[in-house]
């Protein structure tokens, strides 16, 4: 890592080469990107239809209420009145915050069942072009996948490209709960990958319970896959602006403060993920104890310090990840801030050695997944630094906390 070099010449320089680097990304991946996705009518439809319904002569609480008002609402009802607004509403009840989340996981696999027969319809629709009709053959496949009997799907909308949220783990007896938070070109069709698994949010969850478990056998442990967020697609504007982090920011925090019982909560950031847990960071809720950063382009912040929370910044780059010649530097609302990685930064830097790129800090054997499993666990007396000093567990007494 160089050291931080913060004289105007510079930076001015760097702002040069970012506002460069976004027209050549303009250039070759066009305004797509910006493009809003318009939103599945059925789910406007149920979202609407819900608006108007009663249940036991209650009216249903607005679809954006708080976690607390739904929790409470969801627990003035029966078993059988909870299972029966599911049928009826599975793709609003699926996704709301503060809904138990074993009504959730039922609602989701409902939700999916119907997603399925809409995909399969459409691959027979000659109204769709040839590409149409095979994009809907890839997403019934993964509908189907998701369907498999022990996955545990938390949040699921087939809207545009899609969202998505699974659970390893049980998150009602967790004592600690691990959240990836992914990067670009996250949708329902990229969450997982029958190669480079790893290297996708699903693998990435999947890999690190598998770590935390064999880290710390004793402790109840959950791991959530949150693609639940509209990332950028591919690097063109929106992956150098900051605005759908903001939303992601939003999102995130509603879903970690609607988690069940009292557990502690690390989020783990890649890439653009870290963008969207720096602008998290300052309303995270108290929970959250640690946010680690992987391969990040900044975090929207000049310092750790100024992100404003109480969680522990953490960062980690290996040396052949090309996110190191992006320009870490904020102009014009271009970019995302300092190098989380820079000494001056202030995070405590934990080494990636193994990742081998941008894409493998959750491979099996790696540094920088040991790193995310102590971490996830409690156990920072087990975090590797990446320098040889110890510095990254400089204030952190005793081996485990949280």
């Amino acid at each position: 890592m160089t050291s931080f070099d913060s004289s105007p010449t510079l930076t001015a320089w760097r702002a040069l080469l970012a506002v460069a680097v976004v027209f050549v990304m303009l250039a070759t991946t066009g305004w797509s990107a910006v493009r809003h996705h318009q939103a599945d009518g059925e789910r406007e439809l149920a979202l609407a239809s819900w608006a108007r319904d009663r249940i036991a002569g209650h009216s249903l609480p607005e679809a954006g209420a708080p976690a607390y008002r739904m929790a409470h609402f969801f627990a003035t009802l029966t078993p059988g009145q909870q299972v029966a607004l599911a049928a009826k509403y599975p793709s609003v009840v699926g996704n709301l915050n503060g809904v138990p989340v074993t009504l959730r996981y039922h609602a989701n696999r409902l939700a999916l069942k119907k997603a399925v027969s809409v995909e399969r319809r459409r691959t027979h629709d000659e109204a769709l072009s040839p590409d149409g009709r095979s994009e809907a053959a890839q997403r019934m496949a993964r509908f189907r996948s998701m369907l498999a009997k022990d996955r545990q799907i938390l949040a699921f909308d087939p809207s545009g490209r899609g969202r998505a949220a699974e659970v390893f783990g049980s998150l009602d007896r967790a004592t600690r709960v691990s959240v990836i938070v992914p990067g670009v070109d996250t949708s329902l069709l990229t969450m997982e990958r029958s190669r480079r698994v790893n290297s996708a949010p699903v693998g990435m969850a999947k890999t690190l319970y598998g770590a935390e478990r064999a880290a710390a056998p004793a402790t109840r442990t959950a791991v959530i896959a949150w693609a639940d967020y509209t990332a950028p697609a591919g690097l063109g504007m929106d992956a150098a602006l900051g605005g759908l982090a903001a939303e992601g920011a939003l999102r995130l925090n509603a879903m970690v403060g609607a988690l069940p019982g009292t557990s502690a909560v690390s989020l783990f950031c890649h890439s653009y993920g870290s963008v969207v847990c720096g602008v998290a960071a300052a309303d995270t809720p108290d929970r959250v104890a640690d946010i680690a950063v992987a391969g990040s382009p900044g975090m929207r912040a000049e310092s750790a310090a100024r992100l404003d929370t109480d969680a522990r910044i953490w960062a980690m780059r290996d040396q052949d990840d090309w996110i190191r010649d992006v320009p870490h530097l904020e102009f014009g609302g271009i970019g995302h801030g300092a190098d989380p990685v820079e000494p001056a930064f202030g995070a405590r830097l934990v080494s990636a050695a193994g990742a081998a790129g941008h894409s493998g800090y959750f491979e099996p054997g790696t540094e920088s997944l040991g790193n995310f499993a102590a971490i996830g666990v409690g156990a920072y007396g087990s975090v590797r630094c990446a320098t040889a000093d110890g510095a990254c567990h400089s204030g952190i007494a005793g081996e485990r906390e949280g």
